[in-house]
């Protein structure tokens, strides 16, 4: 047993003494008139000791409810910012790969363009008839809605 609650015990033991012992003596066997009073009194004195239990209890137990709601709440919060923290990387990876790939169409839309002033020094020099296809802007896809199909294999150069 705790020493708090040994503590308590005694408190409570003195309490009853000093009670029975201020109802002993004012009770008066002899004037039913006080018996009375004291009686009232030493009920009044009960009912007021039960209702400080109770009190005690709610409050003991109002506090182990906010107990437990701050720890779900911590356990929340901690589930939370994991979630947060997985949607910050997942969002920085794909910063990065859309970065990779806005590097790459600028790239691939220079190569065009190198390619399209050869085809038209081609045309110029040789004489053919050349096609020579606009170089649409990367955000400007004729259809962006479909998605674009590419593999390895097709940047290859077969020389």
């Amino acid at each position: 047993m705790s020493y708090a609650i040994i503590m308590r015990r005694i408190r409570i033991l003195h309490s009853f003494s000093v009670v029975f012992l201020y109802w002993s003596a004012s009770s008066s066997d002899s004037d039913p008139q006080y018996a009375n009073i004291d009686e009232r009194k030493r009920k009044r004195m009960l009912s007021n000791r039960e209702s400080v239990r109770r009190s005690r209890m709610r409050k003991q137990k109002r506090l182990q409810d906010l107990v437990q709601e701050v720890s779900a709440l911590q356990k929340d919060n901690s589930q939370i910012s994991e979630r947060i923290s997985v949607a910050t990387q997942c969002y920085i990876e794909m910063q990065s790969a859309n970065n990779v790939l806005r590097a790459q169409a600028m790239e691939l839309t220079e190569r065009l363009r190198s390619l399209n002033s050869v085809l038209q020094v081609v045309e110029e020099v040789g004489g053919y008839a050349v096609d020579i296809p606009e170089i649409p802007e990367p955000w400007q896809l004729p259809c962006p809605i479909q998605p674009i199909m590419a593999s390895v294999d097709m940047f290859e150069y077969d020389g």
